[in-house]
């Protein structure tokens, strides 16, 4: 989260001097860097000898807590860090909300279901630190890309009875006000083999016994139920990487739950590296998703 202040005060210092000639990214990001404080590398778990760490941005303003956003990085599950991913959190604190970063265990370090189990630690940690950052737990959002989007969808859909919460145990009931999605697997074991096999399911969940019965209980497919938060996704109709029916197959099960949900297709998008047009529609209607849910001011 260093990079994000000083990406702020490298936005100040590019404009003119004089208050007059800001931009009102200047003006943001000067009202940002003197709102917010940055608390970078919080170990909030220990596991197998590595220390999971998370980044929050919060408020100074701790009295009147803010909407929270957790953000959860891509790569396969096998790659991949908070630092590199840590920009695509900016349109959120735009929006006034509050940002906690997320690492976990990639599969050199630990094999599934050890990402799933860190990111629903994540959460708890939140929870249990709400007061000391100003996290507004009634308005929580959880947000991830690729893999990033698979552990969102996880974190915000499991229950204590699916069985990942163990190393993290506590009495709070964990819930998020919305999960939104960018091109997240919604069918691991779709992935292990067959038409759909690709590398980086198969070295996370590695040469685990019953991998094919663990990869269903690492989809989020097999938690669809009523009750769940509102769900946003967003992929392009062209992804090589994720296939298109995952996002599809959701959208249809939730619907059919009656689970408010949205699915957004990028006509001809691949695995992200969409046009500025297309990432600033997505972006306008994540919001609007999130205003229509009452997770975000109108």
């Amino acid at each position: 989260m260093r990079k994000l202040a000083l990406l702020a005060l490298m936005v100040f210092w590019s404009f003119p001097a004089t208050a007059q000639q800001l931009s009102s990214e200047a003006k943001w990001a000067t009202v940002t860097a003197a709102e917010y404080e940055s608390h970078p590398d919080i170990v909030y778990k220990k596991a197998n000898q590595f220390e999971c760490k998370l980044d929050v941005i919060s408020a100074t303003d701790k009295a009147h807590p803010r909407p929270t956003l957790i953000y959860i990085h891509g790569g396969g599950w096998v790659g991949g860090s908070k630092e590199s991913a840590a920009l695509r959190t900016l349109p959120f604190l735009a929006a006034g909300m509050n940002v906690v970063n997320v690492e976990y265990r990639l599969g050199p370090v630990s094999l599934a279901p050890a990402a799933v189990e860190d990111c629903r630690c994540a959460l708890r940690w939140v929870y249990k630190h709400a007061k000391d950052y100003g996290f507004d737990l009634n308005h929580l959002v959880v947000n991830g890309h690729s893999a990033g989007g698979h552990l969102s969808l996880m974190t915000g859909m499991l229950t204590p009875e699916a069985g990942f919460d163990n190393e993290c145990p506590g009495p709070e009931n964990l819930q998020v006000a919305a999960i939104v999605n960018y091109y997240g697997i919604t069918d691991v074991a779709d992935l292990l083999a067959g038409p759909n096999e690709k590398s980086y399911a198969v070295m996370w969940l590695g040469s685990l016994r019953d991998r094919f019965e663990l990869a269903k209980q690492l989809s989020p497919l097999t938690y669809v139920r009523p009750g769940l938060p509102p769900i946003f996704t967003a992929q392009g109709d062209a992804d090589p990487t994720v296939p298109y029916q995952h996002s599809v197959r959701l959208h249809k099960a939730l619907t059919a739950a009656g689970v408010a949900n949205e699915l957004y297709t990028v006509p001809g998008g691949k695995h992200g590296g969409w046009t500025t047009d297309q990432y600033l529609s997505v972006q306008e209607a994540i919001f609007a998703f999130l205003k229509q849910h009452g997770v975000l001011g109108q």
